[in-house]
């Protein structure tokens, strides 16, 4: 293997994952102030979860809802809030708009986020949500104070939780195979 080239290094698109193609991306903060990423996805929205973009450009609208990655606050209001925004977005431009919805890392508060809108507004289950979330971006993993609220909202929408485990596995093998297609790993019996 040989070494990696710095030079090229710092102008790579930071890691990006598309959920709800062709308009639905979830990522780190650093994908929110990566002016070639943006540009060359044709991001039209940034929702910030928690973090704040470091720069802002010019033709993407940028909009923040704050909350914080540990097991306590409520995800009620901030997956409400963020339902309207990704609405919004997606439907700039009839149609056509494009949304990067981050966190930090990407990794918990975004997924949460991203989770609880594929259910209310796409009609998923918790563990559909979650396959699509964590097959295209494994290291997602909300922590576990937002991940019994969402089997609490799965509940609520669809009078059943399809998801047994009360924490995500540690390492991203694991998700992608608790979460596999035909993988009844996750689901209740």
């Amino acid at each position: 293997m040989g070494k990696r080239d710095k030079s090229k290094s710092s102008t790579q698109q930071p890691p990006v994952s598309l959920i709800l193609p062709p308009s639905l991306y979830l990522g780190p903060c650093s994908a929110a102030s990566s002016e070639p990423f943006l540009t060359a996805q044709s991001i039209t929205d940034v929702l910030s979860i928690g973090a704040t973009p470091a720069e802002k450009f010019d033709g993407v609208s940028y909009h923040r809802i704050s909350i914080s990655d540990s097991p306590s606050p409520s995800i009620s209001k901030a997956c409400d809030s963020a339902r309207t925004i990704i609405d919004a977005a997606l439907k700039f431009h009839n149609g056509t708009g494009k949304i990067l919805v981050h966190c930090s890392a990407g990794i918990s508060r975004s997924p949460t986020v991203v989770a609880a809108y594929l259910m209310r507004h796409h009609q998923m289950s918790l563990n559909d949500a979650l396959r699509q979330i964590v097959q295209a971006r494994p290291q997602a993993s909300p922590n576990p104070g937002f991940m019994r609220q969402l089997k609490e909202m799965e509940m609520e929408l669809f009078g059943s939780v399809t998801v047994d485990v009360d924490e995500m596995p540690r390492k991203e093998k694991d998700r992608l195979v608790l979460f596999s297609e035909g993988s009844d790993a996750a689901t209740s019996s």
